[in-house]
């Protein structure tokens, strides 16, 4: 049996999504050419060029990571590009450099490092394309029960 799971989610057949529990560490490099779900920790690179990548809230992830979106609810520390976009979700932290098209960093996430816009949509062309950075961000929010 697998440690990596492969589930089709029932609105799309096609598209397979494998599921790295939480109770499994993989050290090394991850690619291929299907969604993946972290939910364990993870070192090394992860490479998924035209797929997307959710980061579970239990994940620890000290990776680069290529992919086409990556979504980040656990912790991650290394360089995310994303062809299409990056989310940081309001309980996820990032400490790395991004390079992504769009980007979408909900109130109570933590980020530090720093962001590049690449208009392109071709993480490749990055340094030679239209691009915004912002170097040193850190963007931190805490939220007070009322």
């Amino acid at each position: 049996m697998s440690p990596i799971e492969t589930s089709y989610p029932s609105s799309s057949p096609d598209r397979a999504t494998a599921r790295l529990g939480s109770s499994l560490h993989f050290k090394g490099e991850i690619s291929g050419n299907e969604d993946l779900h972290v939910d364990g920790s993870v070192e090394g690179l992860i490479h998924l060029d035209d797929r997307k990548l959710t980061v579970g809230a239990s994940a620890k992830v000290t990776a680069d990571v290529i992919a086409r979106e990556v979504v980040v609810f656990g912790n991650v520390k290394g360089n995310l590009q994303a062809r299409d976009r990056i989310e940081i979700k309001k309980d996820g932290a990032v400490v790395g450099d991004l390079t992504t098209a769009r980007i979408m960093i909900e109130d109570g996430a933590y980020f530090k490092g720093s962001i590049e816009i690449d208009k392109t949509g071709d993480g490749d062309d990055a340094k030679s394309s239209f691009s915004k950075a912002t170097k040193g961000t850190t963007v931190t929010s805490s939220s007070t029960a009322s």
